[in-house]
């Protein structure tokens, strides 16, 4: 697609590094799958050691890594994800393995998220729990959100979540 190679080689003329990054985050059942996406850090974080969430004027953010995380753009290469089966349009969102880890020991009801495939867009992200999750009341909101959508799914709220996804883009919470 032009908007693929058009960011590539944007990513790729601005910063240092490749133009995507994979990194493992929990799937379906908790089984470890390597998410696709456009690199907007100058980091390479591969997701299993303990990593820092994206934070407001975070040093590691590249110059167009701010336009494409707000924009979701770094998301794109996750239809790859959805081709291969490890991925669904609409899901929990997926979260690195370290992230999984460390909120499964905090969080009583973490690990019910796995029991669906994981989304490029989700309940919780078109609710406005999208970004960082800098106390763990923001989490437990997040999962509670991604809670109600499995226990509550139908053809109809994943029309709706799709719908209702564009209009989360350049969201206040995404840096």
């Amino acid at each position: 697609s032009p908007i693929f190679i058009t960011l590539a080689l944007i990513i790729k003329l601005t910063s240092k590094g490749p133009a995507f990054f994979v990194q493992q985050r929990g799937g379906f059942g908790g089984d470890r799958i390597n998410v696709i996406k456009f690199r907007s850090m100058k980091t390479l974080d591969d997701g299993t050691q303990k990593i820092k969430q994206a934070q407001k004027n975070d040093p590691r953010i590249t110059p167009i890594g701010k336009f494409i995380r707000k924009s979701n753009l770094d998301e794109l290469p996750q239809f790859f994800n959805v081709l291969k089966g490890d991925m669904s349009l609409i899901g929990p969102r997926p979260h690195a393995i370290s992230h999984d880890n460390e909120y499964a020991n905090l969080i009583n009801s973490y690990a019910a998220r796995h029991r669906m495939k994981p989304g490029i867009s989700g309940w919780a992200q078109v609710n406005g729990l999208r970004g960082e999750t800098d106390t763990l009341d923001k989490m437990e909101n997040r999962i509670a959100y991604d809670l109600h959508y499995i226990e509550n799914w139908s053809l109809a709220l994943d029309f709706k979540i799709l719908l209702a996804t564009p209009f989360t883009f350049l969201g206040k919470n995404a840096y």
